[in-house]
């Protein structure tokens, strides 16, 4: 099963199926999938995102269903198919429902008989299938093919011995089901608790707020080197993400794209904490993160201090994106990200009418952003539970 904590209607279906002659049995992943790498453009990611399209991009990533962006070139890939990344974690496996382009380092699994294998089908198998890979690769030990064949899932079997599609299908709609009940519930208490920790109450833009953003083509910008801004040095200690225990005090900072980089949290020796209020940059991922307390790190990992006094969230923000846009030019790969390129790659800022960096612009326009997706969420959250309320009143 899938560790879903079971409700009477889950229990019912399942106390059936078992009547029925059904059995959950190990099947290697191996038996189900040929699994091999999907078909990419082979260009730069400067040549390969620099036209805006329809057509995603599936990367090396645990964020946005692996999606890197959106091009205008014809997919290389069909969609209704499970996709992972050989280069991070069990975080990359996602479930595409669409027609896709492939990228470097992106692992295809192609059903053999892919007659059976629908939406709900794939999404029963992808949470055992992350279950299986769950903290068995990183960075240093890479997920490949060979090994993801090699892994094994508990599948549902019928009477006649075949795999029963049907159960795995009913047991998502079951769950899709419960899920749309709970989400009233959830989604208000989630929404005004993040409300009241953010300061965020009060999400409506004052005047100045609205005039700011209304001035944007007006802005005065120009570009500035990154060395310039930031003090560029390694990790006070790399430390391997092999040889340490987790479930310590401070958190360990890798290159992986979710939680702000914390892989976990580890207790080391304080003098090898960096500082906080600083950005931690993965130099083979181009991985950015604004690290608001001390921290640990792994291999390849820089630290960018604030040259121009304490360095906020909002103003980390603004300056992280302006990085990130920088670095989509680049090609993967660490050498792109070596500390002398860094140091001299330009980013454009804006500046006040003395040609000085805005510093005051940028935490506000970070500010009304926050405003602005708080506000969207909330009529987002509204419109999906009235819908939800109509389906399941009539």
């Amino acid at each position: 099963m899938l560790g879903k904590k079971l409700t009477p209607d889950l229990i019912k279906l399942q106390d059936n199926f078992i009547k029925s002659g059904g059995k959950f049995k190990d099947i290697r992943i191996g038996e189900l999938f040929d699994i091999h790498p999907t078909k990419s453009y082979g260009l730069t990611n400067y040549k390969l995102f620099k036209t805006k399209g329809k057509t995603p991009v599936i990367v090396n990533s645990s964020l946005n269903n692996g999606i890197g962006g959106f091009v205008d070139l014809k997919p290389t890939e069909k969609g209704n198919m499970i996709t992972y990344s050989d280069t991070t974690t069990s975080d990359a496996i996602f479930y595409q429902p669409n027609d896709f382009i492939g990228y470097s380092h992106v692992q295809g699994l192609y059903p053999y008989e892919a007659q059976n294998w629908d939406e709900k089908a794939y999404l029963y198998f992808l949470v055992l299938f992350k279950k299986s890979a769950l903290g068995k690769f990183n960075y240093a030990n890479k997920f490949n093919r060979n090994i993801a064949k090699e892994l094994v899932v508990k599948l549902p079997f019928n009477k006649n011995n075949k795999i029963d599609f049907d159960f795995m299908r009913a047991y998502i709609s079951q769950i899709e089901d419960d899920s749309i009940i709970e989400m009233e519930d959830e989604s208000i208490k989630e929404i005004k608790l993040y409300l009241k920790s953010s300061g965020l109450e009060n999400y409506e833009l004052s005047s100045n707020e609205k005039k700011m953003f209304n001035n944007l083509r007006c802005l005065k910008t120009a570009s500035f080197k990154i060395g310039d801004l930031f003090e560029i040095r390694s990790s006070k200690k790399k430390f391997n993400a092999n040889a340490i225990k987790f479930g310590g005090k401070f958190p360990y900072v890798a290159r992986g794209s979710n939680n702000n980089g914390i892989r976990g949290y580890i207790t080391e020796s304080e003098q090898f904490l960096n500082d906080s209020k600083t950005i931690s940059f993965g130099q083979d991922t181009a991985t950015i993160f604004y690290q608001e307390k001390q921290y640990f790190t792994g291999d390849k990992i820089k630290i960018l201090t604030y040259k121009y006094g304490e360095l906020n969230q909002e103003l980390a923000c603004y300056l992280i994106s302006c990085m990130k846009k920088e670095f989509e030019k680049f090609s993967w790969g660490q050498n792109s990200f070596n500390e002398n390129i860094i140091k001299n790659i330009f980013i454009i800022l804006p500046v006040n009418s003395n040609n000085e960096i805005d510093f005051e612009f940028m935490e506000n326009y970070i500010k009304v952003i926050e405003k602005l997706t708080i506000k969207s969420v909330v009529e987002c959250k509204n419109k999906i539970i009235k819908t939800t309320k109509e389906v399941i009143h009539n």
